[in-house]
């Protein structure tokens, strides 16, 4: 956070880091030329872009190494399903979050890894399968 907030961007939270325990914070004012914007955080810290319109709102969102999963908030099917195609990620949820079961396949692409486990997909990465073809006259 300190190095985020050393190139500008705006860090607000409502408390202080105690040893391991890290408050939920937000970095605001950010843009894809920030360091920050490239990395993978898994503290309890948004990170809040903001866009001038759809088509920039996908480049931001397809702008990172990683691609586990992302969301879509919108009052518009259309533009959910149009967004979503669009994102560069594993698990795209549309209107929810953390909104995953174990008939849903999970998994990333980029540095968020490949494959899929759980679900149909997942199953089949632990079958055998066999093309056995017979050519006749």
């Amino acid at each position: 956070m300190e190095a985020a907030v050393d190139q500008g961007v705006t860090y607000d939270s409502a408390g202080k880091r105690q040893g391991a325990h890290f408050p939920a914070g937000v970095l605001s004012g950010l843009t894809t030329e920030h360091d920050v914007a490239h990395q993978e955080l898994f503290g309890p810290v948004a990170m809040v872009f903001a866009a001038d319109d759809e088509e920039h709102a996908i480049r931001i969102a397809n702008d990172t190494p990683y691609g586990l999963g992302s969301y879509v908030i919108t009052t518009a099917p259309g533009q959910a399903q149009r967004v979503a195609d669009r994102i560069d990620a594993g698990m795209v949820f549309i209107n929810g979050v953390l909104v995953k079961s174990a008939e849903l396949p999970f998994g990333g692409v980029k540095r968020s890894g490949f494959g899929r486990e759980l679900g149909r997909p997942g199953i089949e990465e632990f079958l055998n399968k066999k093309l056995i073809r017979t050519v006749t006259d």
